[in-house]
């Protein structure tokens, strides 16, 4: 159960990537949030029931960003 207040979304909700992160491990590209959610860094998901959500995210060269 969530302990944060207002309460993390569920991993079934839309926003469930809003939940706050439990543990960050951007060597390995994932980060585990707060509704048990497994968020990848290519926008992959893994929800807690086992079902995967494909990666989301725009991969267009307009969606680019490059560092200064």
């Amino acid at each position: 159960m969530c302990p944060h207040q207002p309460q993390c979304p569920s991993a079934d909700s839309a926003d469930r990537e809003a939940a706050h992160l439990v543990a960050h491990h951007p060597e390995q590209g994932w980060s585990l949030l707060c509704n048990g959610v497994v968020f990848f860094e290519d926008t992959g998901e893994l929800l807690p029931d086992g079902q995967v959500i494909a990666p989301h995210r725009p991969l267009g060269p307009e969606h680019v960003t490059t560092a200064a």
